[in-house]
């Protein structure tokens, strides 16, 4: 982790209705260090934003995280707990690390984060529990859109399965109160996630690991970053033996998956 960063931001939203004008933030506790560590960030990219490629922005912000540990249950809010949003860089799972790299790379500037962040993590941008994208093609389905996605392009093999999200097998729901979404989810067979499905991958790409458990899209999520050694899978892992963000090879990580799901930032 960057040696700027020492404490978490928090922001606090309140308000009701949806959009992004109706929320509004009650309290911002942000240190100078945080501060600066945000804008460390986003001025390191202002060069490759300004050449035009989002997967080279996504690249360089996802690399400034590498070593950060991995921390689970970083969000507050549930169905009994109202929702805060929570902007906190000391500890990442698999999904907070995509939703900080995905608002970082789209911020000109620090006080742009936050909407960012916001647009990416809440459906309609509405700060609540139920409207969180709580699901990985939910980035790919409800708006504001975080990316398109490209996963029947990538690979004639895709696969498309009916998924009738949070419902378990038994018919309860994972988050209670959400609801059930029934949705087409396209997935590539990790069998054939090859060369030529690496070749079609870009930088940046946002990959999600699917998983055959019913109500589930994803168990996992992380970057595709193709480097002069390969491609690689960076992510936020939890096993003990990374226990934080970190590059791994591509291929080698996918074949002992169910298969991958492809989205590209918008």
């Amino acid at each position: 982790m960057h040696k700027l960063l020492s404490v978490s931001l928090v922001v606090i939203a309140i308000g009701a209705g949806c959009g992004a004008d109706s929320n509004r933030h009650k309290n911002i506790d942000i240190d100078n260090d945080t501060e600066k560590y945000i804008t460390h960030i986003i001025d390191s990219q202002k060069d490759a934003a300004n050449s035009g490629h989002l997967g080279n922005i996504i690249n360089n912000v996802s690399a400034d995280f590498l070593g950060t540990p991995y921390k689970a249950n970083m969000l507050i809010g549930s169905s009994t707990q109202s929702e805060k949003l929570v902007i906190n860089l000391n500890g990442l799972d698999c999904f907070t690390y995509l939703d900080y790299v995905n608002a970082l790379s789209k911020s000109t500037e620090t006080n742009n984060f936050v909407k960012q962040l916001i647009n990416t993590r809440y459906i309609n941008s509405d700060i609540s529990y139920k409207n969180r994208k709580h699901f990985f093609t939910d980035w790919s389905q409800r708006y504001p859109l975080n990316a398109r996605d490209v996963t029947a392009e990538i690979s004639p093999h895709s696969v498309v399965v009916t998924k009738h999200l949070n419902q378990r097998e038994n018919g309860s729901e994972f988050i209670p109160t959400l609801g059930v979404t029934t949705r087409d989810v396209v997935y590539i067979p990790a069998a054939f996630v090859d060369r030529q499905v690496v070749h079609n991958l870009k930088t940046g790409d946002y990959i999600g690991i699917y998983t055959h458990i019913k109500g589930l899209d994803v168990t996992h999520a992380g970057i595709f970053i193709m480097t002069p050694n390969g491609a690689i899978f960076r992510h936020a892992s939890s096993l003990k033996n990374n226990s934080g963000v970190v590059d791994l090879p591509f291929i080698d990580y996918v074949k002992n998956t169910p298969g991958i799901i492809v989205l590209r930032a918008l």
